[in-house]
């Protein structure tokens, strides 16, 4: 996951993609110094803290007893009122709205050097795809094998198909990649009414879905909900995205609001057990609390970068920054490799989430995750960077078969994991050929 960004454009850039100057913001508004030109840290912090708190969340909430041969998986943040922490721990919003930033950053600097856009879509789906093929060359025959070794069934199936889960991030992350260079124009002749329009559409979505019954209905909202914060992005790289507070305040107010009177549970993520959830797929009340997240971030921006330029912490951003990726890819494999030797091998279970066995636990459950993590991230990180390929050449047909094979390769690795099975063998299959369409002979 990329941490070098270049610094945003300045505010009131309103049309060219290129546009080389423009006025100091409005008062009031959420933009970066104009000069002098450099990196974007606090894009750079949005994104690294997003992913460290997702590995947080899932390595912290898992509930886990073993008997009869299966496993059993609770939810800890499902206990009592700890559902309020998904207010915050749910990131990916921000983690949207930090890439929606990074993406016109990197989409203006390629029209600034007369990069076109087939060339530039070409390298940003290399960077995002090329980091799974190692996870699906381990995970596609290590079920076989933990099989053959007699390990039970339900455990192994399990943790395949939620090895592959993780992925639904990327597949829609491509999307909003492929839309940008469209995105971008729209956002730069209508601003902000192209995510208030996203959002009155995710508005409707969820009134057709809670009055008609049609679930399926709701699934729209993954295209509308995620572009629509991904589109904040691009305002703030603009330096048009203003009034942070009232924008924080605005977004959790209203969360708020559709929690109490609504049909939304207050979860930011799903439940064991729960009718509905906000995330899968995701709801106008996961929006405001994303929009409330938005407007606190870019509120303490100057906070958040001044924290980071302190000599530690950046040597900490760093290190971190061209290794993001890979921990967001195997931490869920770690949880795994803990979870056979503790849980499933020594039958040890998970204490009473919030008890005092459990607090003083989780210390000690982290550290030894974080352990196992560490040989991961020396084999794996090495495919952080996709290897050099000469300049794309294809055209915007091929690269667009491009991305609709690894966007494929991608959902359908995330709706069948690596389940023994056709399934995980077909989408790796078409992720590997979206990414050799990429590339292009050497002259």
């Amino acid at each position: 996951m990329a941490t070098v960004l270049t610094r945003p454009a300045p505010a009131g850039a309103r049309a060219p993609l290129a546009r080389p100057s423009a006025p100091p913001p409005p008062s009031g508004s959420c933009a970066p110094p104009l000069a002098p030109p450099g990196r974007d840290v606090f894009i750079d912090v949005l994104r690294l803290f997003g992913i460290a708190l997702v590995v947080l969340q899932h390595w912290s909430m898992p509930v886990l007893s073993f008997a009869g041969g299966e496993i059993t998986t609770g939810n800890a943040l499902a206990s009592g009122n700890a559902w309020v922490v998904t207010w915050i721990s749910q990131v990916m919003p921000l983690v949207f709205f930090a890439g929606g930033a990074a993406n016109a950053i990197s989409r203006r600097g390629a029209v600034r050097r007369g990069t076109a856009g087939p060339v530039w879509l070409a390298a940003r789906l290399r960077r995002l795809a090329w980091p799974v093929l190692p996870l699906a060359a381990v995970w596609l025959p290590l079920p076989h094998l933990l099989l053959a070794l007699g390990l039970p069934e339900q455990p192994v199936v399990t943790a395949a198909r939620l090895a592959g889960q993780l992925l639904w991030f990327l597949a829609i992350y491509l999307v909003a990649v492929a839309a940008t260079p469209l995105m971008l124009r729209l956002n730069a002749a209508y601003g902000l009414r192209v995510p208030a329009a996203l959002a009155a559409g995710a508005v409707a979505v969820d009134v057709v879905r809670f009055t008609s019954g049609l679930e399926v209905v709701g699934f729209v909202n993954i295209g509308l909900v995620w572009l629509a914060v991904h589109q904040l992005g691009f305002l703030y790289a603009d330096g048009r995205l203003r009034r942070p507070w009232a924008m924080a305040a605005a977004g959790y107010g209203l969360a708020a609001l559709l929690v109490a009177f609504g049909p939304y549970p207050g979860s930011m993520i799903g439940m064991p057990g729960a009718a509905v959830s906000n995330m899968a797929p995701p709801t106008v009340a996961l929006l405001a609390v994303g929009i409330g997240q938005i407007g606190l971030a870019a509120a303490l921006r100057g906070q958040i970068t001044a924290f980071a330029a302190w000599p530690g912490v950046a040597r900490v951003l760093g290190w971190a920054g061209p290794r993001m990726m890979t921990v967001y890819l195997w931490h869920m494999s770690a949880l795994f490799a803990v979870t056979a030797i503790v849980v499933v091998g020594l039958g040890v279970s998970t204490p009473e989430p919030g008890g005092a066995a459990w607090l003083s636990g989780w210390p000690h459950w982290l550290v030894v995750l974080a352990v196992v993590m560490g040989p991961l991230l020396r084999v794996f990180a090495r495919f952080e960077e996709p290897p050099a390929a000469a300049p794309y050449r294809g055209g915007a047909v091929r690269i667009a078969v491009a991305a609709a094979l690894a966007g494929a390769g991608l959902l359908t690795l995330t709706l069948f994991g690596f389940v023994p099975g056709p399934a995980p063998v077909l989408g790796a299959a078409a992720l590997g050929a979206g990414l050799l369409l990429t590339r292009s002979a050497r002259r």
